[in-house]
């Protein structure tokens, strides 16, 4: 496995901070059936991807915007399934705070929310489906979140879990590990690397002051 030498972490929410695939899986059901939408169809292309664009492509006959206040309004009192990734806390307290941020297709709600449900911190810098006009696999999210941390996106790295991440975050130029929580490593097989669990993930300080973050 690789060794990459950057400046920052980007990381994604679900499936990677949180464990969060049965809740989105179950909230996402639940709305295609009380809307006569093919659940199916949704699951299909619901990971990792923001809320709104998904219901413009399957149900463009609704108000995309309502009906995502209301799917992230149920999904963010859904406590069931919804855990923290085994190793997350750990990692991004060894990486320091101006150093890393969480990059979600989720609204800004959610994803606080669900930060807190599962103890973990909430980063200086949060990029959510609020924050940008183009969502996964546009490289936009990623791109705003190497700005705001203040580095070159090249310098910058990415831990996705979903094949519209690891698009988004290549074509920002970043480089990406693939976590296979959600998806099998075959759909990530566009990652830099690819990891089956957290702790497999080693980050240390650089007399650079960059980053090294080994994987096992």
């Amino acid at each position: 496995m690789p060794t990459f030498h950057s400046s920052a972490i980007l990381f994604d929410l679900d499936g990677v901070l949180v464990d969060s695939t049965r809740s989105v899986d179950r909230q996402w059901r639940i709305w295609a059936r009380s809307k006569g939408v093919d659940e199916e169809k949704i699951i299909a292309i619901a990971h990792g991807v923001r809320a709104i664009e998904v219901i413009q492509r399957v149900a463009p006959n609704l108000d995309a915007e309502a009906e995502v206040r209301e799917l992230e309004s149920l999904e963010a009192d859904d406590r069931e399934d919804v855990v923290v990734m085994p190793g997350a806390l750990a990692l991004v307290r060894s990486i320091p705070q101006n150093r890393w941020c969480v990059v979600t297709s989720g609204t800004r709600h959610l994803a606080s929310t669900r930060l807190a449900m599962v103890g973990l911190p909430i980063p200086r810098i949060l990029i959510t489906a609020d924050d940008v006009t183009h969502g996964k696999p546009h490289p936009e999210p990623y791109l705003k979140g190497a700005e705001l941390l203040g580095f070159a996106p090249k310098d910058c790295l990415v831990i996705e879990d979903a094949p519209a991440g690891i698009q988004a975050a290549h074509a920002g130029g970043m480089k990406v590990i693939g976590l296979t929580s959600t998806f099998p490593a075959a759909a990530l097989s566009e990652a830099d690397a690819v990891i089956e669990r957290l702790g497999q993930v080693r980050v240390t300080s650089t007399d650079e002051a960059g980053l090294a973050v080994e994987t096992t």
